[in-house]
């Protein structure tokens, strides 16, 4: 670990020498708390702004917020600890901003079929999260001849009504983003990466793989601006893709659809026809422990919804889920950068049942990964939220005493090896 106070690399008490800085590992772990939660806020505050959303309260937390943790500033637990919450605060905001800049933009996502595959001829692949680039590619490419495809967390891209007006944005390939090395290969077109979650690519299609702005990696060609031509001439030039329809999918479930149909929940659960709810979702990653989630969405009872949203949905959305009370049993909300969507469910749903989110029946079970996880997560503890399973491990930076906090104020969960049993044994408020 190295100490953000001395500046050095730090021995078992957190720092060279705690008489020097006065830090110990536990105030060391909760500036890092501080800087990935910022960091994730980062990610989704740059989405807000270009779409025209900022916000000087968010901006100036997020100054002070950085001096915090700078050398001889913050040697206090609990002042860290009203920071890192402060953080959350700030966060849902953001994420406020965003789903207001998405939806003003680009028109309120509404359900959607999706066609997952390919089709005949020249393509060109979308990933990352930014729905200003694929938007900006659909106007470039209107007239090219070239059909545009989503991967991995821009597969929501499809339930905006002024995105998939567009003809040429022509269906779903890939799945999540740990998988890119292969599903690139495979597709034979350029590939645009629009934001995090990209990974330094194979020989195999680094020639044909595109970043943009401060996205970049070895081998690939970086777009400072927002010109995607040579990205459309490529893809005339490449080997054209085969017609190969995978399946179909429905998504677009944003939070005003879901709680447009508040009453039909309310009733349905009151009923007994709806018991439970899942949360389902968060950053994927590779190990095999995030089996876990899989398992979860597949064992949830007949008589529960499945909520879902990051690229963790990859997770779950394979499993054929069917209804419950004349309503799909598995909702999609999209990305991971939609949180803020789940969190007004969460709302709308205590305020219908005159109840506070900790007495919903409603699990939130939640894969663990990067820094826009840590933001998200904070967000939920500044709501209070009781009984988040994350997984599948704790996080590296969390001191066992820090994590013993949020346990003791949150009953914050790491998950089992397996679901346990009584997690689908859940009554109804």
């Amino acid at each position: 670990m190295f100490c953000n106070q001395c500046e050095q690399t730090a021995n078992g008490t957190g720092c060279v020498d705690i008489g020097v800085c006065g830090k110990d590992e536990d105030m060391q772990s909760l500036q890092e708390i501080i800087l990935y939660g910022l960091k994730g806020m980062a990610a989704y505050k740059n989405h807000a702004r270009r779409l025209g959303q900022v916000d000087a309260e968010v901006d100036a937390f997020i100054e002070e917020a950085l001096f915090s943790t700078m050398t001889n500033v913050n040697f206090d637990m609990d002042t860290l600890l009203e920071i890192v919450l402060d953080c959350g605060k700030h966060n849902l905001r953001v994420m406020e901003m965003l789903d207001k800049g998405h939806t003003e933009r680009f028109g309120t996502p509404e359900p959607t079929t999706v066609y997952e595959g390919t089709k005949e001829g020249p393509g060109i692949l979308v990933t990352g999260h930014d729905m200003v680039d694929i938007a900006d590619l659909l106007d470039q490419a209107k007239d090219a001849g070239v059909n545009v495809y989503t991967h991995g967390e821009m597969l929501p891209a499809h339930s905006y009504p002024k995105l998939k007006a567009h003809p040429h944005l022509a269906g779903h390939y890939g799945t999540a983003w740990q998988n890119q090395h292969l599903e690139f290969t495979q597709f034979t077109g350029p590939i645009v990466a629009t934001t995090n979650c990209v990974l330094i690519p194979w020989e195999s299609y680094k020639d044909r793989l595109f970043t943009t702005r401060f996205t970049a990696v070895p081998g690939g060609t970086r777009i400072k601006t927002n010109d995607f031509s040579q990205v459309i001439e490529m893809a005339k030039q490449c080997a054209p893709l085969p017609e190969n329809k995978v399946k179909e999918s429905t998504i677009g479930f944003h939070h005003s659809v879901i709680l447009g149909l508040a009453d039909k929940i309310v009733d349905a659960v009151k009923s007994g026809e709806i018991k439970h709810f899942y949360l389902v979702g968060g950053c994927d990653g590779a190990e095999a422990g995030r089996n876990y989630f899989t398992q979860v969405g597949e064992n949830a009872p007949q008589d529960s919804i499945v909520l879902t949203l990051g690229c963790g949905k990859f997770r779950v959305r394979d499993h054929e889920y069917g209804t419950v009370a004349g309503l799909p049993r598995f909702l999609d909300m999209g990305q991971c950068n939609d949180a803020f969507g789940a969190i007004q469910v969460a709302l709308g749903l205590a305020n219908a049942f005159d109840c506070s989110v900790n007495e919903l029946p409603l699990t939130m079970t939640i894969s663990w990964f990067e820094q826009k996880a840590v933001a998200v997560l904070l967000t939920l503890l500044y709501l209070g939220v009781q009984g988040i399973r994350i997984g599948p491990e704790a996080p590296g930076f969390v001191t066992p005493n820090v994590f013993k906090i949020l346990q003791e104020k949150f009953d914050l969960k790491i998950i089992e090896a397996e679901p346990p049993k009584e997690l689908f044994e859940l009554a109804t408020v």
